[in-house]
């Protein structure tokens, strides 16, 4: 299994690139918009898919924010639902995943 100080440090690398994505987000949604109504419309259709990534974006720190807090609490790596070990290729692929497999696909149904 990968080291929990691996995880942390790739969790802590990826917080750091959500968060210059919503700034870069937030600026283009800050930026004046065209006085010309046929641009106007094509930028507002820009801004609402700026604002689900943002949303997804801020979705994704509060999952990173958790699993940085069960690495402090020390229960990392544990399903948060049945308290079972969550296997590492799991956490290569959702390294913010709070449930293990069997869990996750109980929760989706």
């Amino acid at each position: 299994m990968t080291d929990i100080a691996a995880r942390k440090s790739a969790l802590l690398k990826r917080l750091s690139e959500l968060d210059t994505r919503l700034h870069a987000i937030e600026a283009e949604l800050d930026a004046p918009h065209s006085k010309d109504w046929e641009e106007l419309a094509v930028e507002r259709e820009g801004d609402e898919v700026l604002e689900q990534l943002g949303q997804s974006g801020q979705d994704e720190i509060a999952r990173i924010r958790a699993a940085l807090q069960r690495i402090r609490d020390e229960e990392y790596g544990f399903c948060a639902r049945c308290g079972d070990e969550i296997s590492a290729e799991r956490l290569d692929v959702l390294p913010d995943t709070p449930l293990c497999r069997n869990c996750a696909a109980a929760v989706a149904q």
